[in-house]
């Protein structure tokens, strides 16, 4: 039987990471992937140009039973560490909207550096390799792969989570976690966009590919103030992905359509000086026209001039349209999800090292874990902080 110190199972960004920090600090490390090549889900992301960390990447920006769970972590690895590998690699790269930097080429460079930095590490990596069995043994984990086995001191835990079953996602960390009695949290999809039923969504479909700026808010009170998308399923656009993560089943999302406009005193002002405009003509400066043709469908504008928009039916304007209240019926769920929301829950975890508390030697790290950012950056945030303390901890155990 094969014997290597750590067996990483997952060549995502986590498991990559982890494994080339592990085998750089000295270790004897095994990377396993179901998958024919390694990052299949970096070179998706970001539209293809890898959204690899946010300048502004801090715990506020993380969802998790333990919210402070992810501190340690963040702390100790952080964007601008990851950053100056970037920079070390020669990678260019732009920054976007709200600290969120992407690859100026091809999300490939990122999955290349990692490559690269496993070969520093003298990793051995094994695709096309599916984990069929894992026990624990008297010195650690003995783990059965197709047609052999192999065994290992650590084994780290980073194979995602269920969101894109098209490029191998799967419940397999989750499934692992229980049989080591480490209790998993309810999962479901998020940084998603979300579906809506079918009477409202026939008259907004007119819409699909309009996008506006708006601010979306949940019922909890969080708010996010970026593009909201009309697609053919229902709303899109990083606002509403951004607010996925808070939504719950029947609950209401609240949307203000012109979140840098005082609707009504533009309106009190168009009035004056042109009384005769049409309501739909004067909110066309501001909106898509075929929006304002649509909400004038839906019996949200009235039909009429400004001279005769009454005071009641200003206030109800300004009311559907800067709160504007929608209850989705659903999320696309996981085929368009970008993340899993839940997971291996952190109380089952030590927030230094990753380690099961109860289970010596097992690790679980990235989107397996009940830790989820914001869209932007944050997750591959986590997934680089979380392998690097990782890796440090399976080194120690060398020495």
């Amino acid at each position: 039987m094969e014997q290597f110190e750590v067996v990483v199972i997952g060549a995502g960004a986590a498991g990559m990471f982890c494994a080339a920090q592990a085998g750089q600090l000295g270790c004897r490390v095994l990377l396993l992937d179901n998958g024919k090549k390694p990052g299949r889900k970096i070179l998706m992301s970001g539209g293809g140009r890898c959204n690899f960390t946010n300048k502004y990447a801090e715990p506020a920006a993380y969802l998790s039973n333990n919210p402070h769970f992810c501190k340690s972590a963040l702390a100790r690895y952080t964007q601008w560490d990851f950053i100056d590998l970037i920079n070390r690699y020669g990678i260019a790269y732009h920054e976007k909207t709200l600290g969120q930097l992407f690859c100026d080429g091809s999300a490939q460079q990122v999955v290349d550096l990692l490559v690269n930095e496993c070969a520093l590490g003298q990793v051995t990596i094994r695709l096309r390799s599916a984990v069929l069995g894992v026990e624990k043994t008297e010195n650690g984990f003995e783990l059965a792969l197709n047609g052999e086995k192999v065994s290992a001191r650590s084994l780290v835990v980073a194979s995602g989570g269920l969101s894109m079953p098209g490029l191998g996602a799967s419940p397999f960390g989750y499934k692992l976690a229980a049989q080591f009695g480490l209790e998993v949290l309810p999962m479901r999809a998020a940084l998603v966009p979300l579906t809506l039923h079918k009477p409202l969504l026939e008259h907004l479909q007119m819409l699909s590919g309009v996008s506006v700026p708006a601010v979306n808010s949940a019922e909890n009170g969080v708010s996010f103030r970026e593009s909201l998308l009309f697609t053919h399923r229902g709303l899109s656009g990083p606002a509403v992905l951004q607010l996925s993560s808070y939504w719950q089943p029947s609950e209401y999302v609240s949307i203000d359509l012109l979140p840098e406009l005082d609707l009504a005193s533009f309106l009190d002002e168009q009035r004056q000086d042109h009384p005769n405009q049409s309501l739909k003509n004067t909110l066309a400066q501001h909106l898509p026209k075929r929006l304002v043709e649509c909400l004038q469908t839906l019996g949200q504008l009235p039909e009429a001039t400004l001279k005769q928009l009454t005071p009641t039916q200003q206030m109800s304007l300004v009311g559907s349209l800067q709160n504007w209240r929608l209850q989705p019926n659903g999320t696309e769920g996981y085929r368009t999800a970008e993340v899993t929301l839940g997971g291996v829950d952190t109380k089952a975890l030590s927030s230094k090292t990753m380690e099961a508390n109860k289970v010596p030697n097992l690790y679980f790290i990235g989107e397996v874990v009940d830790v989820t950012g914001w869209l932007g950056g944050y997750n591959f945030q986590w997934a680089w902080s979380s392998a690097w303390a990782c890796a440090q901890a399976v080194a120690a155990q060398r020495k």
